[in-house]
């Protein structure tokens, strides 16, 4: 491969960014988790944490979709 292909530099890029998502997605999951199991959960803060996560989702699959090549069948 040439090693000034830009897709590769660019594939890389996302990779890293992926990797930035998911650790952040993880984070939240285990912040709502921890915060559900106090005794008077703040239930609003829970529903906003969930809304950051679920949005950081919709991006991880779409950074994945860029990464996957279109296969025509």
């Amino acid at each position: 491969m040439n090693d000034d292909d830009p897709s590769e530099e660019t594939d890389i890029a996302i990779e890293r960014r992926l990797a930035t998502l998911r650790e952040e997605h993880q984070d939240l999951g285990d912040a709502v988790s921890a915060l559900e199991e106090r005794p008077q959960p703040d239930m609003l803060q829970i529903a906003r944490l969930k809304r950051r996560k679920l949005a950081l989702k919709d991006e991880i699959v779409r950074l994945e979709d860029q990464l996957t090549p279109d296969i025509i069948a």
